[in-house]
């Protein structure tokens, strides 16, 4: 009859879906949706006051409940009053309610924590999105998560998010830790999507820009990529008209803060700010 009841309560965990973040508005790499990944990206979450818990105990409905962790990050639970919640992921809250129950009030107790709201942690997402804010995290919230969760980047976004993790000062050490991510990189699957943690602030700057002009099909400003070239910029606005020359090309720049006008060929990097012009050909 044991192993039969630890059958059972295998199959009856292996069927309930797992918890899966926010929509996300724009593509995200198939890699990210993965059951496994979910799994865990979840299990690095930790407890804070305010989140409810829907704990089961196999075999025992008066035990299987919904619990409110309160503000001191404790759950009053039958049999062995309260118990520290906060700081700890499901998995080892598992452990801890288990350990309490056995073998005092029951004898192998097969315990499960899962979170039904995520109250207590969140992440400040600011900058070139379309809803910018506090963004509650619901578990294991991952960067394109936040972003989508804050509308997502508007099309003035560069490709750079930089994240503030806030930690304790010392005498040598800063009071943020700064790290930098490419979400463009990310949507093409290129890295891993970082897991965000509780009071990270996120901001997506505007991008850098160019402007291009003259014998090119579509004269505008247009978003700089990193290490782009003059030909890739020329390609961007349609490429040259026909009586357009690709060894005629001038471009006006801030050099020490005085604007100048020199020369470029196809192969040079475009710099933010720069003018572009696209001259005839005399021939």
């Amino acid at each position: 009859m044991k192993l039969l009841a630890l059958f059972l309560f295998a199959f009856q965990l292996a069927s309930q879906p797992a918890h899966t973040g926010p929509a996300l508005r724009w593509q995200t790499p198939a890699a990210d949706a993965s059951p496994q990944a979910n799994d865990a990206a979840t299990s690095r979450y930790l407890i804070g006051p305010q989140d409810l818990l829907k704990i089961t105990v196999l075999d025992e409905p008066d035990l299987t409940n919904e619990y409110r962790v309160d503000s001191d990050g404790y759950i009053t639970f039958p049999y062995i009053g309260r118990v520290q919640a906060a700081g700890l992921n499901p998995g080892a809250l598992q452990d801890r309610i288990r350990n309490l129950l056995s073998p005092s009030y029951l004898k192998n107790p097969q315990v499960r924590v899962d979170i039904d709201q995520y109250k207590s942690q969140s992440v400040l997402v600011s900058g070139e999105v379309r809803q910018p804010g506090k963004i509650p995290m619901t578990g294991a919230m991952t960067v394109l998560e936040a972003l989508a969760a804050a509308g997502s980047p508007t099309p003035a976004a560069s490709s750079e998010v930089t994240i503030a993790r806030p930690r304790k000062a010392s005498w040598n050490q800063p009071e943020a830790e700064i790290v930098h991510v490419n979400w463009k990189d990310l949507q093409l699957g290129k890295g891993t999507d970082p897991v965000l943690q509780d009071g990270d602030l996120l901001n997506v700057a505007k991008a850098q820009t160019f402007f291009i002009t003259g014998q090119v099909k579509n004269s505008s400003s247009y978003v700089l990529e990193p290490g782009m070239t003059v030909e890739q910029a020329i390609a961007m606005a349609g490429g040259l008209t026909e009586r357009g020359s690709d060894r005629r090309i001038r471009v006006t720049r801030s050099v020490k803060g005085i604007r100048v006008t020199i020369s470029l060929s196809l192969s040079d990097l475009v710099q933010p700010g720069d003018t572009i012009t696209i001259q005839q050909r005399i021939f």
